[in-house]
């Protein structure tokens, strides 16, 4: 099924049960008034959305008019929002532009980091930027939500947990990212509010695309109204999003609505190498941190200059018939 956050004037906006073609919905807050209330009682409550979802895709019930621009983040905020590092390549990269070196811990223990959950965009809501000069990227990024997982989880178990999945653009102040990791306290001035598709849904909705905890489908991350990445999900992951589940759960337990990320989505070339732009035939980039270190490395410097007032990024994933899955994230930025 296919759940939607749509935005009423209060802080954690109305359920609503999204059709699967996005073109319509029905209002779920009879059954829950809002997603984390599904969550945190979702055995009960998941049953109940199934059956107003097949409702709504026989028609059986009053629809509204399904309209992306209305619709919040799937949870607006969440009691915990993680993001990991699924995507080996574009550790590499970036650490190659701080002059940094990937340690090999890295290849079977994955990085994490838990980043700001009080406030997140909505998925067509500006960017703020108050300074250039920090250095405004975006991230193309996969994200499960869980229900309740006990400490210790297996990641066999983890991926029973995994209750939805949504896409994310984890906005990057790069700028601002050496300084705080010199620190050795991780990010925090540099990871501002991040916002997730329209929809959120569960995965059998993804159907064999879903496969081992990952997404094998192109993430399609668009620039500037041109395609800047259409990295493959299913492709160069070191670590499933259960496996990453798992190790957040390690030491505790993960509460109803927990969001886990999958670090940006990053494919290698065909022969290993960094790979090209779209517009010279590769797959891109779903940052342009990863771009610009290619650019260093054949050029001994960057060209390609991080976002700036009146940019724009627009994140989708469709599936294998051409229909837009979760709807897009569509985010101009603006000065602050």
């Amino acid at each position: 099924m296919k759940l939607a956050t749509i935005q009423d004037g209060t802080r954690d906006g109305k359920l609503v049960v999204v059709s699967k073609d996005l073109t319509r919905y029905c209002a779920a807050d009879n059954i829950a008034p809002t997603l984390q209330a599904a969550l945190d009682n979702w055995d009960e409550v998941a049953p109940k959305l199934e059956a107003l979802y097949t409702d709504v895709e026989h028609e059986a019930v009053p629809c509204e008019r399904f309209h992306e621009r209305e619709a919040h983040s799937p949870l607006p905020r969440a009691y915990q929002w993680a993001d990991g590092s699924a995507y080996i390549n574009h550790v590499e990269l970036v650490r190659k532009a701080r002059g940094a070196e990937v340690p090999e811990s890295f290849y079977h223990d994955p990085l994490m980091y838990q980043g700001g959950s009080d406030t997140f965009l909505p998925p067509r809501a500006d960017i703020p930027l108050k300074d250039t000069s920090w250095g405004c990227d975006m991230e193309g990024e996969i994200a499960v939500v869980t229900d309740d997982v006990p400490m210790g989880v297996s990641k066999e178990d983890a991926a029973g947990h995994i209750k939805l999945v949504m896409l994310v653009n984890d906005v990057s102040l790069r700028g601002l990212i050496p300084g705080e990791l010199a620190k050795g306290f991780g990010f925090f001035q540099s990871k501002p509010a991040s916002a997730f598709s329209p929809v959120a849904v569960t995965p059998d909705e993804l159907g064999d695309a879903w496969q081992g905890s990952v997404i094998h489908l192109p993430l399609m991350v668009d620039y500037n109204g041109q395609p800047f990445g259409r990295a493959n999900a299913g492709v160069d992951a070191t670590f499933s999003l259960a496996e990453l589940v798992a190790h957040a759960a390690k030491t505790r337990d993960l509460g109803a609505g927990t969001i886990i990320g999958s670090g940006t989505v990053s494919n290698q070339g065909p022969d290993g190498d960094p790979g090209k732009p779209v517009a010279e035939g590769g797959l891109g980039y779903s940052c342009i941190a990863e771009i610009r270190m290619i650019e260093t490395i054949a050029d001994g410097e960057a060209r390609t200059r991080f976002m700036e007032p009146g940019d724009t990024v627009r994140v989708e994933m469709k599936d294998k018939d051409g229909h837009s899955i979760f709807g897009a994230i569509e985010q101009k930025v603006v000065e602050a």
